[in-house]
This record gives C-alpha cells, sequence and structure tokens, in this order.
C-alpha cells in the first residue's frame, strides 16, 4: 500500500481541501490511507512518502506570490525526493510556475462550477491520465488564475476556450507530475460549497442549486459523468501509476 501525503493548499484559519482528496482516494481504494501535513504550520518530511499530492486552495494571493513560499519550499524538496506527483488547480499553478512557467488572472475571468467542453491534445490521447475521458467532457472547476506559459518540457493534455492549460504533464529529474486546473476530486456539490463562501465567487451562486443536486441532465451531462470512477478517472490513473512505482519496493 502507498503512503499518499496531501499538501494541505489553505493556511490553518480556512477550511481545508486535503478532506476532499482523502474522500475520493478511500472511495477508488479503501485500502489507502492518505496522510495530511501543511506547509503553512511546517515543513513535511518526504522520508518513506511514495507518492504527494498537492490541493487546491482558497488563499487570497496567487501561488507565484511571496505568501506561497511554504508551498513552493515543499514542493521543491518533494520534486527533489522523486516522486509521484498530483495538483489541482492551485497545485497546477504551484508546479509551473516553480520550474519556470507563468500564471495570470485568466482574461475570461472566473470559471466555476463545471469546466465545459474540454478537448484532449494530441499528446494526451497517448498519455495515462486521460485514459477514460472522451473529447469535449467536463469537469468541475472553481478558479480565477490560469497558467498563461507551461514550463519547458511541459506537455499539454488537455485545454478548453476558458483556460488553454487545464491539464498538463511535467517530468522533473526522476519526479512525474501529473496536474489538473479542473478538480476530479471533487463533486458538483462540493464546488457549490466554495460558491457558498462568496468572495470573489458571489457572481456564480445561481449555480448553486443545480451543483448541490447533482443532477447530470441538469447540468446538461451525461448520466455516467458524475460517477466516481468517471469523475475521478485521472485519479484513478494516477494512483495506478503510483502503484506501479511502488510495488517492486513493496515486494
Amino acid at each position: 500500500m502507498p503512503r499518499i501525503l496531501i499538501l494541505e493548499g489553505n493556511t490553518p484559519d480556512l477550511p481545508g481541501a486535503a478532506g476532499f482528496f482523502v474522500a475520493t482516494l478511500t472511495a477508488l481504494d479503501p485500502t489507502l490511507v492518505p496522510e495530511i501535513a501543511n506547509p503553512y504550520t511546517a515543513q513535511p518530511h518526504f522520508e518513506g512518502v511514495d507518492a504527494v499530492i498537492l490541493t487546491g486552495a482558497g488563499v487570497a494571493w496567487s501561488a507565484c506570490a511571496p505568501e506561497a513560499e511554504p508551498q513552493r519550499l515543499a514542493l521543491t524538496h518533494a520534486i527533489e525526493a522523486g516522486l509521484p506527483i498530483w495538483g489541482s488547480c492551485n497545485g497546477l499553478h504551484l508546479a509551473t510556475t516553480l520550474l519556470g512557467g507563468t500564471l495570470r488572472a485568466s482574461p475570461n475571468g472566473i470559471e466555476a462550477g463545471l469546466a465545459r467542453d474540454i478537448r484532449i491534445t494530441e499528446a494526451g490521447q497517448g498519455h495515462p491520465m486521460m485514459n477514460g475521458r472522451s473529447p469535449g467532457y467536463a469537469a468541475p472547476c472553481i478558479h480565477r488564475d490560469e497558467v498563461a506559459t507551461l514550463p519547458g518540457g511541459a506537455t499539454l493534455l488537455s485545454g478548453n476556450a476558458h483556460s488553454a492549460v487545464q491539464a498538463c504533464a511535467i517530468t522533473e529529474g526522476a519526479a512525474t507530475l501529473w496536474l489538473t486546473q479542473y478538480h476530479p476530486e471533487c463533486a458538483p456539490a462540493d464546488i457549490a460549497a466554495f460558491l457558498r463562501a462568496g468572495g470573489i465567487f458571489a457572481p456564480h451562486a445561481g449555480l448553486i442549486p443545480l451543483l448541490e443536486a447533482e443532477e447530470a441532465s441538469a447540468l446538461g451531462l451525461p448520466a455516467e459523468a458524475l460517477d466516481l470512477r468517471q469523475r475521478a478517472c485521472e485519479l484513478a490513473a494516477w494512483l495506478d501509476f503510483v502503484q506501479s512505482r511502488t510495488a517492486p519496493r513493496a515486494a
């Protein structure tokens, strides 16, 4: 059983985002017992860790801001350890900017509720992370910032009209990073909870009843789209990848 460490993206005064990963990962594989660390509280140690997850974040600053330095330092150490790394939303932003990409507030504004009509690139069609995704898929999302330019060596896997980078993969030394702008760890109702918090997302509050109902037809999705293994198929593929990396060591 791999030891997975989730790096919480929120400061301790905010609701945690790691719980969404714990719920989804353990639903995908009940034998998992993910651990949680918060770099804003103390820098984590990676001895004995098999894989690392970077959560989304509701902090007021962007991933490239000085305030995010504890997150960048933790990610630097995870990369140096040569680990498989997953990142959603803010995790994507941390990884791409740390490795030389750039970030911006999306000129298309906030993308909230569902990222729709996501198109898989030619490279993405051959990448294991995108197994199970069809052209024009949708996924739960909530973000203001987006990746403006990818770092050298990154592979763009999917994008849509709102944000050109919806999924990418990066190999840095021995570390392998799978990253999404959207949140396969979240159900639509989880996104509704973020919208209820208001703030910059207040203009999208009208989506809350639809998201909370989690009815695929009302959301304009095929019935199977909200099934756990379909909604979180990227994470399921990542778990398979992590297992393939750790199996020889466990033998």
